[in-house]
C-alpha cells in the first residue's frame, strides 16, 4: 500500500468542531484498520525488518487494532459518532487503566478525576479476520474543566498507535518480541497491566523513519506479565512517564513461575474434557450448560474456566465463555492441532519432569529413571501412547511452512534430467516430506522410519498430492537409503548425545553422493544470554530424551567429525533453524 493512503491520526488545526473532529478520526481509523496486512504494516513500522526476521515476527504477532483517544460530550454522542462511521460496540466500556495514568502524568492531575474508558468496536480486516478500532473515551461536557486537556490531546495525539496482540504470550516469546522491537530502532515507552482485562501492555516509539504516521506501537499480551513489564519499564527513557508501574515483590514472581505446573495441568484437564470441542467461539456458553456437555461437577469447573479465560485460552462474556484463537489450536480438528502436546506434556512428559533433579545429578534422563527404559521403546510398547508421540510432532508443523522454499529444495526441483530423490531419515508420519513433494511435483521421496511408524505414515500421505511419489523404507539409522539427492534430518539429532548424533551424521554421509544436500532443521541454543525456545527444550531433552540442543557451532563441530561441512542456516518458525550441509 502506498503510504500516501493511510490516515494521519493527528487531527488539523482550523474551526473544526471538536466532535465533528472525532468522528472524522473514527472514520479514518476504521478504514485504516480495514486494510492493513500484518506483513506489510510491520515492515513499515520498523524499517529493515524483511526476509525470514519479518516472517517470524509475524507469524508470533498479528495486527489487532489501531487507537485513538476521543473526547465526546456524553455516551450518547459517542455511540452515535460510531454508529456514523459503521462501528458497533457490543460489549460495556471498561476502565482504561494506562491511559488514565498516562494522561494524569502528562498534565499534572489526579488519575481518580480522570474517567478513561475504552470501547472496541470490531472491523473486519481484508480476509475477514476479526480486528478493532480501539477507543479511549474521556467525557468532556460543555464547560468543562477538562476542555484545554482534550483540545491539547487532539493536537498532540499522544495516545495513537498501533497494536499487535502477541500470540501464545509465554514468557520466551515475549521477551524474544520486546527484543525485537528494540533492535530495530523502537524505544521503550512505558506500558501496563490492566486487572479489569487481564492484560499486559508494552508500548514502543517507533523508530525514526517509521513508514506509517502512527508514532507509538504497542504489543498486548493476554495474562498478567508484570515481571516483564518491570523490565520494559526499566528500558524507559528517564522524563517520560511510565504509567501503571508494576507493583511486584520478588515472592510474586516466583509464586508465578512456582505456579506453572498448574498451567500444564489446567491445559491437559482442557483437552482431556473435550472444552475447545464443546465450546464456541462467537457464542457462549454457561458453566452449567458446559458441565453438562462434557460431564462435569458445573462449580468445579467454573473454577478451571476462570483459570482457562486468565490464560487467554477462553473468553468470558455476558452469554457465558466462548473459545479463543489461543484456545482454537486445542480443538482436535484444527490445523495441526496442539491437542497431542498438550496431553504429552500434561501425561508422560509431566511426571517425568518431576525426576528432574536425577537428571541433572546423574546425566541420566528422568523419564528413564520413571519407567525404567527410554522413551522411544516405552512409546514402541504401548502403540496408543506411539500415535499420541507422533501426533504431537504434526503439532508444531508450522516449523516447516517455509522449508519446501528452501534454495537446496527448488534447485532440485527444477534440475534437468531424472526426477531428483529426497530422502527424509527418522521423518515420522511424513508430514514434512509430504509438504516437500507437495510443493515440488517434479520430486521423488522416501522415508525411512521404524516399521510401527510406516503405517501411519501411509495412512496420513495416503490423502495427499504425494502419495505416488513416496516411497517406504523401513529401518534404523544403519539403513539411510544410498544415491538420494537431498536428505532430510529433522528434529532427530536433538534427541542423542553428541557421540551417538556423530554416528547418525557418519550413516548420512556414507549414504549420500558427492553432490547431495542435507538439511537439518533443529533449534539452535543462542552464542549469548538471549532468551530461546532452545533453552527451554535444552532442559526437555536432558529430563526426557538424554539429547540436547547446541549452538550453531556444535552442530558445526559433528558435522565435521562425519566428514560433512556446514554451509549456512537459516531460522524457521517457532525457534528452530535449517542448517545445510554438505560433504567437506
Amino acid at each position: 500500500m502506498d503510504t500516501s493512503t493511510l490516515p494521519v491520526p493527528a487531527p488539523t488545526a482550523g474551526a473544526v468542531p471538536p466532535a465533528a473532529d472525532d468522528a472524522a478520526r473514527l472514520r479514518a481509523t476504521a478504514g485504516f484498520v480495514r486494510e492493513q496486512d500484518t506483513a506489510v504494516l510491520l515492515s513499515r513500522v520498523l524499517p529493515g525488518l524483511d526476509g525470514p526476521e519479518l516472517r517470524a515476527l509475524t507469524e508470533r504477532c498479528r495486527f489487532a487494532h489501531a487507537a485513538l483517544l476521543v473526547f465526546p460530550p456524553d455516551e450518547q454522542t459517542l455511540r452515535s459518532e460510531l454508529a456514523a462511521c459503521g462501528l458497533t460496540a457490543d460489549a460495556p466500556p471498561q476502565p482504561s487503566v494506562v491511559v488514565r495514568q498516562r494522561l494524569a502524568a502528562r498534565h499534572r492531575r489526579a488519575a481518580a478525576d480522570l474517567d478513561v474508558r475504552i470501547l472496541r468496536p470490531g472491523v473486519p480486516g481484508p480476509a475477514g479476520e476479526h480486528r478493532a478500532v480501539e477507543v479511549f473515551a474521556l467525557t468532556v461536557p460543555p464547560g468543562s474543566g477538562l476542555a484545554a486537556l482534550a483540545d491539547h490531546e487532539r493536537a498532540a495525539d499522544h495516545e495513537a498507535h498501533l497494536a499487535f496482540d502477541v500470540v501464545q504470550p509465554d514468557p520466551l516469546v515475549l521477551r524474544g518480541l520486546l527484543a525485537g522491537f528494540l533492535s530495530h530502532g523502537a524505544a521503550a515507552d512505558g506500558g501496563g497491566y490492566n486487572p479489569h482485562e487481564n492484560g499486559t501492555v508494552f508500548y514502543f516509539t517507533a523508530p525514526a523513519g517509521t513508514k506509517t504516521p502512527y508514532p507509538r506501537v504497542e504489543l498486548y499480551a493476554s495474562g498478567d506479565h508484570r515481571d516483564i513489564l518491570t523490565e520494559h519499564l526499566g528500558r524507559t527513557p528517564a522524563g517520560r512517564p511510565a504509567p501503571a508501574p508494576a507493583v511486584h515483590t520478588e515472592a510474586e514472581t516466583l509464586l508465578r513461575l512456582l505456579t506453572g505446573a498448574w498451567t500444564t495441568q489446567a491445559l491437559a484437564a482442557c483437552v482431556r474434557l473435550r472444552l475447545p470441542e464443546a465450546l464456541d467461539p462467537r457464542t457462549g456458553t454457561t458453566p452449567a450448560a458446559l458441565a453438562r456437555t462434557v460431564g462435569a461437577d458445573p462449580q468445579a469447573l467454573e473454577t478451571l474456566l476462570r483459570y482457562l479465560a486468565m490464560l487467554g485460552v477462553l473468553s468470558q462474556h455476558a452469554d457465558g465463555y466462548r473459545l479463543t484463537g489461543v484456545g482454537a489450536l486445542l480443538h482436535s480438528n484444527a490445523a495441526a492441532s496442539m491437542r497431542p502436546l498438550a496431553l504429552m506434556y500434561g501425561g508422560p512428559f509431566y511426571q517425568s519432569f518431576a525426576h528432574l533433579a536425577h537428571a541433572v545429578r546423574t546425566g541420566r534422563p528422568g523419564f528413564d529413571h520413571l519407567y525404567g527404559e527410554n522413551h522411544f521403546d516405552h512409546f514402541a510398547r504401548d502403540p496408543e501412547l506411539a500415535a499420541l508421540f507422533d501426533q504431537s510432532m504434526v503439532s508444531s508443523a508450522a516449523i516447516f511452512e517455509p522449508l519446501p522454499a528452501h534454495p537446496v529444495l527448488t534447485a532440485a526441483a527444477g534440475a534437468a534430467g531424472p526426477p531428483r530423490t529426497v530422502v527424509d531419515i527418522a521423518g515420522g508420519t511424513g508430514e514434512l516430506l509430504g509438504r516437500v513433494l507437495t510443493a515440488h511435483p517434479a520430486l521423488r521421496g522416501v522415508l525411512l522410519e521404524r516399521p510401527a511408524v510406516l503405517e501411519a505414515a501411509r495412512t496420513h500421505l495416503a490423502g495427499t498430492a504425494a502419495a505416488d511419489r513416496c516411497g517406504f523404507r523401513a529401518g534404523t539409522f544403519a539403513d539411510v537409503p544410498a544415491g538420494g539427492d537431498v536428505y532430510l534430518l529433522s528434529r532427530v539429532l536433538h534427541d542423542w548425545d553428541d557421540e551417538r548424533c556423530r554416528e547418525i551424521l557418519r550413516h548420512c554421509a556414507e549414504a549420500m553422493p558427492a553432490h547431495a544436500d542435507l538439511l537439518i532443521v533443529e533449534r539452535l541454543l543462542p552464542d549469548d544470554d538471549s532468551p530461546s525456545l532452545a533453552t527451554a527444550w535444552d532442559l526437555h531433552m536432558l529430563c526426557n530424551t538424554g539429547g540436547r540442543e547446541r549452538t550453531a557451532a556444535h552442530y558445526a563441530d559433528l558435522l565435521e567429525a562425519a566428514g560433512l561441512h556446514l554451509r549456512t542456516h537459516t531460522p524457521l518458525p517457532l525457534g528452530a533453524h535449517t542448517l545445510h550441509a554438505r560433504k567437506a
